[in-house]
């Protein structure tokens, strides 16, 4: 009988144990799933297109401020644009299927 006690209580708390494992690994599940979900990656595409953007507008201000020489405002402006329409054509892309 004090054996099957034993057995009860190793049973109740390895399951406790057990349960609340499963219940920290469905959170962590969860949290991936709605990071990588279309509705998000969606919206950090669009914010980093925004963030490109500004980043175009900043770097044609110092040029205009005579911060830069032009020879590298064309290098860098140039890249900067073509990321910036790179993602705009995905996200049309993605939000049109």
């Amino acid at each position: 009988m004090e054996l099957r006690n034993q057995c009860m209580i190793l049973r109740t708390t390895e399951l406790a144990a057990a349960q609340e494992k499963l219940s920290e690994l469905e959170k962590q599940k969860e949290d991936i799933m709605k990071f990588h979900s279309p509705a998000s990656i969606l919206y950090r595409l669009h914010e980093a297109t925004n963030k490109t953007e500004e980043e175009s507008e900043a770097l044609h201000r110092q040029l205009l401020d005579r911060e830069i020489d032009l020879g590298t405002f064309v290098h860098k402006y140039k890249k900067l644009r073509n990321t910036y329409h790179r993602r705009a054509l995905i996200h049309l892309a993605a939000k049109a299927s």
